[in-house]
């Protein structure tokens, strides 16, 4: 993914209308009253000063009764009543004590005199006013916590679609530079033995898979590297031949590239050297990588270029690589031999691995055709094989690169193919599957296992 700077990103659902009716209402008299402090000293010093300072009113405007006990209306418990509003109802109880505290001092030599009325409807007041503002803080608080909550999900989604959508730029980068498929690859890489001009071939596959920008293959005899390129792309200069990581391939038998630990790294001049091998572990020559993206260079580009390289190498040297299979059953087809013998290579040198799908046909699918019908939904790179026992056939097909997802889909397809002709089901139609994977087997065991399976 190419280095971009990530934006800020933020994210609040209608500002203008949050923040404009919010600012309005801060700046309203009665607005102001849901403006709390959560300092302690702040809360107290209200507590005790409204209080004080509605006593004070009183005392100037109405000396004979300061609290307006005997008045229409008690105003001097509009005071604790803010108070409990604005900081619930434990506080607006200590406001109460205040006014207490003043009727109390007004009226030092006649306490008998208590207005009982008075204070307790006050205070049932002051505790109703006290409790509903605390539920209503707390449904905002709950508020608050669910916007706030809702605000950073939005934000990290808005993050995650941006850098989605810079992936997706990046996957239509790298299509773009690949526009062929892997199997469309090994499928040109088939009919390849060696000339120059299939090297040439196979490097240009190696540019478009593996985004090389400059390289060249060279030719190895007895483990000897021949200073003439038999293909180069992108004007590779003249080679080194004694070159540190050239040497480590050369010794190793195996891709090297800049990133492993060389003694001599910093002498290098080239990204990759890996050397192109057959089966039998013979050096036919060496692919030579002096600049590539550097982020191209990667676990997936490695094992793309060990593949390309070893199906290529594998062609060169086919009948050598099937002469053993076919001498121990003489009626496999040369080519299904090879193919076999290739994928056990490649599922060695690069860990991919492939399946042979062996079919088994009762007698009355026989007499049905059904070996030659499915024959013909083979796919570009399967190779089959009819294998003829006694009292039954089986088709045995080689899916390269295919995994048991593939042998499931294959199957998937027959069972359409058959519904057409209403048949319901492989069963019904005197066909029964075996799935054998080419992991960790040799290629001489998987055609003894189909030998079986046709025999027993």
């Amino acid at each position: 993914m190419p280095s971009q700077e990530l934006p800020m990103l933020s994210y609040a659902p209608n500002p203008v209308q949050r923040d404009g009716v919010s600012g309005e209402l801060k700046s309203s008299p009665l607005g102001k009253l849901t403006v709390t402090s959560e300092r302690p000293w702040i809360i107290a010093a209200e507590t005790v000063l409204i209080p004080a300072l509605a006593i004070l009113i009183g005392y100037f405007s109405n000396r004979a009764d300061p609290l307006w006990v005997l008045a229409e209306f008690p105003w001097a418990w509009l005071a604790p009543m803010v108070i409990a509003l604005r900081y619930g109802p434990i506080a607006g109880v200590c406001a109460a004590g205040v006014l207490l505290a003043g009727w109390a001092g007004f009226n030092q030599q006649d306490l008998g005199n208590f207005p009982q009325q008075y204070f307790l409807g006050g205070l049932i007041m002051v505790m109703t006013v006290g409790e509903v503002s605390s539920i209503w803080r707390a449904q905002l608080r709950r508020e608050k916590t669910t916007q706030y909550y809702h605000d950073q999900r939005m934000e990290q989604l808005v993050r995650q679609h941006y850098l989605l959508r810079l992936s997706h730029e990046q996957l239509e980068q790298q299509l773009i530079g690949q526009p062929v498929s892997m199997r469309d690859a090994l499928h040109q890489l088939r009919d390849l033995k060696g000339a120059t001009g299939d090297a040439q071939t196979l490097l240009n596959l190696l540019s478009q898979f593996c985004q090389i920008s400059v390289a060249s293959i060279v030719p190895v005899r007895n483990l000897h590297i021949e200073n003439k390129a038999v293909a180069q792309i992108g004007g590779a200069s003249e080679l080194t031949l004694g070159d540190a990581l050239v040497q480590q391939a050369l010794s190793t038998h195996a891709l090297c590239h800049i990133s492993q630990s060389l003694r001599e790294a910093q002498n290098t001049r080239y990204v990759v050297a890996a050397p192109l091998l057959d089966l039998a572990g013979e050096m036919y020559g060496m692919l030579i990588v002096e600049e590539m993206p550097f982020f191209a260079l990667q676990e997936e580009t490695l094992q793309i270029i060990n593949l390309l390289l070893g199906y290529y190498t594998d062609s060169i040297a086919a009948n050598d690589l099937s002469q053993p299979l076919i001498q121990a059953h003489p009626q496999c087809p040369p080519a299904f031999a090879f193919e076999l013998q290739r994928m056990g290579h490649m599922y060695q040198s690069s860990q991919l691995s492939s399946i042979v799908m062996a079919l088994e046909f009762t007698p009355g699918a026989i007499s049905s055709q059904m070996p030659q019908f499915l024959m013909r939904l083979e796919r570009m790179l399967d190779q089959s094989w009819l294998i003829e026992g006694p009292k039954k056939q089986v088709l045995a097909i080689l899916m390269p690169l295919g995994t048991q997802a593939t042998s499931e889909g294959f199957l998937h397809r027959i069972e359409a193919s058959l519904q057409q002709r209403d048949i319901k089901s492989l069963n019904d139609a005197g066909i029964f599957p075996h799935t054998l994977a080419i992991q960790g087997r040799s290629s001489m065991s998987i055609l003894d296992e189909l030998a079986k399976i046709a025999h027993g």
